[in-house]
């Protein structure tokens, strides 16, 4: 089975992606971001737009995932946003059309949920931002997320990008045991307390810190 968490950009889905993971022996996170930054690497600065609208990487990601889906033995976790429904259609559609089972999970938040989340990006230093006015100034390094903000939370309310997951008063635990009781899997316990739970987002945060 492949688990495709769809999200806004800061909506969650990387957390919970690893959330899944850790607690779903013999699973494997598939990141297609990883394809997207290779195209990149081979373009000029000038020309590294939004990797989704090149087609390389709508086929690029289809056939890696059939091929892992094919092989592997355990659980697939995709944590990519994607709103368009022609590559919806080209990536998600496309695998179930060639047999294998999908569940997509859209993670949903209020717009000023997400914002916050793109400011704790920050790893903690918000709240003191905050106190000397300059808030915001986390934004900056996160305006592609937030330029992109509006229309994902649009696109991704619609009915064909359910199922959809309300995140803005549950913690990353709570929706990871939303989707496992949705697809029928069993995950090991939760027994991070708060600060361990805390800190291990931070570790996944700075793994995937875009430089």
């Amino acid at each position: 089975m492949l688990l495709w968490i769809n999200g806004p950009f800061g909506g969650g889905k990387t957390q919970t992606a690893h959330e899944l993971q850790r607690r779903l022996p013999g699973s494997v996170i598939c990141d297609p971001e990883q394809v997207g930054y290779g195209l990149h690497r081979m373009l000029p600065a000038s020309m590294r737009g939004d990797f989704q609208d090149h087609a390389s990487w709508r086929q690029g990601v289809f056939e890696i995932l059939d091929l892992v889906l094919t092989e592997h033995d355990g659980m697939v976790i995709v944590p990519m946003t994607i709103v368009e429904p022609q590559y919806f259609a080209e990536t998600v559609e496309r695998l179930r059309e060639k047999g294998h089972e999908v569940r997509h999970f859209a993670l949903l938040a209020e717009r000023e949920t997400i914002l916050n989340r793109l400011r704790d990006r920050g790893l903690g230093v918000a709240p003191l931002l905050r106190v000397v006015g300059q808030q915001d100034l986390l934004l900056r390094r996160e305006q592609f997320a937030v330029n992109k903000l509006d229309r994902c939370l649009e696109q991704l309310s619609k009915p064909e990008f359910g199922e959809h997951i309300w995140t803005d008063a549950t913690t990353v635990a709570e929706v990871a045991n939303h989707i496992a009781d949705t697809t029928g899997v069993t995950l090991t316990p939760n027994i991070d307390g708060r600060l361990r739970g805390r800190l291990r987002r931070m570790a996944v945060t700075l793994q995937h810190a875009r430089v």
